[in-house]
């Protein structure tokens, strides 16, 4: 794409790279340093004068730091005289409290939109927004890329290596919420079944199975989410499979925050993508670097 750039902060470098190079966009140089009471200063060291840039930075802990890099370097792009800037975000944080569940709860999904909004960003591209509304919380172009086909190709290869019949694999959503992301994975395969977790959060970070609505018996069962954080909705999930007959179970999840890095040692595979950049022990992941690239060449 001519008189474009590539911009990576400090949490996104290595897909930053990774898209450059599937999009034949040049990266552009910037600089991100901390001052001695913890200020962030962040610049442009490239020329950007009318000049189509694109920001690549996951909003992962610490949030509020991660976040302001953006802030700050939008401005100094502003500033460069950039003719547009977009924000990729892989993985867009706070994303998690996108409603009001309880009286005096804020809404930090739509308080992060309007920052990025204000800050003069043009446009969004994210992969797998925590749910769809939080598109409406945004007055400019929104790209929500899944990872549906990517996850479903990858199981569909793997099991035919493995022997695996489709009529064998349930895919398990762990909640109601995620229940679209299993059907979107199980439609590529053949006659694979469906089920979803009856799942209850007593308190934040915290939660109980209460039902498990599908058969699992003698199955190989799919684990499909968004988001895995502390682990304790994968791990009750996993465990809610196996006392219902489940034979082996598989995880893919598309944000591997993992705070506490602990898995049900169960767990057959663990497939991620590289939204987060974080080492995971044994996981398989699966970037999304193409996915993004197609998305900035296909505007």
């Amino acid at each position: 794409m001519k008189d474009a750039l590539i911009f990576s902060l400090t949490t996104s470098k290595e897909l930053a790279k990774k898209i450059s190079t599937k999009s034949n966009i040049p990266m552009g140089e910037c600089e991100v340093v901390r001052f001695a009471d913890g200020e962030i200063m962040a610049r442009c060291l490239s020329n950007v004068k009318g000049k189509t840039c694109y920001v690549v930075q996951s909003t992962i802990a610490p949030s509020s730091d991660s976040l302001f890099e953006i802030f700050i370097f939008v401005d100094s792009l502003k500033n460069a005289g950039a003719k547009e800037i977009n924000l990729i975000t892989p993985y867009y944080g706070y994303s998690r409290q996108d409603r009001v569940a309880q009286k005096g709860e804020p809404i930090t999904a739509k308080i992060v939109a309007n920052l990025l909004q204000s800050c003069g960003i043009n446009q969004l591209i994210s992969v797998d927004l925590h749910t769809q509304q939080i598109q409406g919380f945004f007055s400019i172009p929104v790209i929500n890329l899944e990872t549906s086909e990517i996850f479903g190709e990858y199981l569909v290869k793997r099991f035919a290596q493995l022997g695996i019949k489709h009529e064998d694999v349930v895919v398990v959503s762990p909640d109601h919420g995620s229940a679209n992301r299993g059907r979107d994975v199980s439609s590529i395969f053949n006659n694979a079944s469906l089920a979803v977790i009856d799942k209850r959060r007593p308190a934040p970070n915290q939660s109980e199975v209460t039902n498990v609505v599908g058969d699992a018996k003698g199955k190989t069962c799919v684990i499909i989410d968004d988001i895995i954080d502390t682990g304790g909705t994968i791990n009750n999930a996993t465990d809610a499979l196996f006392k219902k007959g489940a034979k082996e179970v598989y995880v893919a999840v598309t944000h591997a925050i993992l705070s506490k890095d602990k898995l049900d040692p169960r767990i057959k595979e663990f497939i991620t993508t590289d939204t987060v950049e974080k080492h995971v022990k044994n996981a398989t992941v699966l970037s999304v670097a193409d996915l993004i690239a197609k998305a900035i060449i296909s505007e």
